[in-house]
């Protein structure tokens, strides 16, 4: 009994599930199961990630789907964020991106980052709303304020190209080399470009290896291309150690 009861008071505390997660995801699917049926907000959020990624339990993207769902009414923003995904890119349900942009609206405006961020890109693309580059540029301007990473990278973009604001080379850097800090791999790439260009190679190829160690494919293919029309020799290494990674990543199954 003494044993179960430190197992209950362990997976009503949020943080403490999120670090059993990464310690033993199976244990940690047990007790999140738990601290959900127990009403555990944070849980429950957890609960819906999980079974979305299949981490220390089966993979159910309906189930998944269903719990954020119950957190978003209990007023998880993360949780209504993760919804507003499921409807995006058909998770457990339709896909219908203008149910997303409802979802997204609603975390954005309780000033969640990633929701702005999630928002901005259906707003640019034109995907379940109507296209608007200004209010997407807003969005990301807000979410980058707030630290968020991905958004000040496609901040920095808007900024270097003029895009529906006045050219700012000099401030786009500096939101390139916060998004490096920050962890985001396209603006790891971003601030390599800007460093290379500006003929500090060492530093550039630094980030650029570090966007080849954390890119996916997509991003991989277009980035060699970019490296390929700059023509510097001393990049050369890099473009086939970025081939290199295209390719094992295509054969992966």
């Amino acid at each position: 009994m003494a044993d179960f009861r430190l197992r209950r008071e362990e997976v009503l505390d949020g943080e403490a599930l999120k670090a059993m997660l990464e310690d033993s995801p199976a244990r940690a699917a047990q007790a999140i199961l738990i601290a959900a049926g127990e009403g555990l907000l944070e849980a429950q959020a957890l609960l819906g990630q999980i079974l979305l990624e299949g981490r220390g339990i089966e993979q159910d993207k309906t189930l998944a789907r269903r719990w954020f769902e119950i957190a978003a009414q209990r007023g998880h923003l993360m949780a209504r964020n993760m919804l507003g995904r499921c409807h995006e890119h058909g998770w457990g349900c339709v896909a219908d991106p203008s149910v997303a942009a409802g979802h997204y609206r609603q975390a954005a405006e309780a000033g969640l980052d990633w929701a702005m961020y999630n928002l901005a890109n259906l707003l640019a693309t034109g995907r379940g709303v109507s296209e608007n580059q200004p209010q997407a540029l807003v969005l990301y301007w807000r979410a980058a304020e707030l630290g968020h990473a991905k958004s000040m990278n496609l901040l920095g973009r808007y900024l270097e190209e003029g895009r529906f604001c006045p050219a700012d080379p000099v401030a786009a850097a500096q939101w390139y080399r916060r998004s490096a800090e920050g962890g985001d791999f396209r603006g790891q790439f971003s601030h390599g470009c800007v460093l290379i260009a500006d003929a500090r190679i060492e530093e550039g190829l630094v980030w650029l290896r570090r966007a080849l160690a954390g890119g996916n494919l997509n991003f991989l293919s277009v980035a060699v291309q970019t490296l390929q029309t700059a023509r510097l020799t001393a990049l050369s290494p890099l473009i086939e150690a970025y081939q290199a990674r295209i390719q094992q990543m295509q054969k992966s199954p």
